[in-house]
């Protein structure tokens, strides 16, 4: 299995969820799903397969091979099946940080109880990898302030609010929303979880 240089493990477990470094042959399903929920994602336009490739190729790639990248991705599978992917993007190594990203299959994200699972096992084993395996000190979250439900399951997890950046994205053409800014301290997962750092 590739994994990224900085780990020490080359994957995290909890229950029936497994993280592992992103794999090549996820990439179509990912955009899929990019594609089929831009309304809650920094991202304008639709991908293209031609650009997903690209992609990969130029970016994702070349993470797995440097010693400190500036993100690092992740497929979650549940019983082994690919049903989200996320990671720690916008690593800031000096300041030992990161901001956390999510995005769930489509059907999966539009059950509560199932987003709501699947997205608690993500933060969970993406804490392992940040305050577990990289000793992270902080990691922090932007979030659309249309999205409750999401900002409940972070709270639950040990995300603190700690900013609202008021009519900060533009939905539509007239519509703006806030975005709301979360962050969590290695003691803040470690309380939430119930793990020993």
């Amino acid at each position: 299995m590739t994994t990224y240089r900085p780990l020490i493990q080359p994957e995290f477990r909890h229950d029936a969820y497994r993280l592992v470094p992103i794999r090549y042959e996820d990439r179509e399903p990912i955009r899929a799903w990019r594609n089929a929920q831009l309304d809650v994602l920094r991202q304008a336009a639709l991908l293209t397969s031609d650009q997903q490739e690209a992609y990969f190729q130029r970016v994702v790639l070349p993470l797995f091979e440097q010693e400190k990248p500036g993100q690092l991705l992740f497929s979650l599978l549940h019983n082994e099946e690919l049903i989200a992917y996320g990671g720690l993007v916008h690593i800031s190594w000096a300041d030992l940080r990161a901001e956390v990203s999510f995005l769930v299959e489509p059907t999966r994200a539009a059950e509560p109880a199932t987003y709501r699972q699947d997205f608690r096992a993500h933060l969970r084993l993406l804490g392992q990898v940040a305050f577990e395996d990289l000793k992270f000190n902080r990691l922090f979250t932007e979030t659309y302030d249309i999205r409750p439900a999401h900002v409940a399951i972070l709270e639950e997890a040990g995300f603190r609010l700690e900013g609202r950046l008021r009519q900060h994205i533009q939905l539509q053409p007239g519509t703006f929303t806030d975005s709301l800014m979360h962050g969590q301290l290695a003691a803040d997962y470690a309380t939430a979880f119930g793990t020993a750092l």
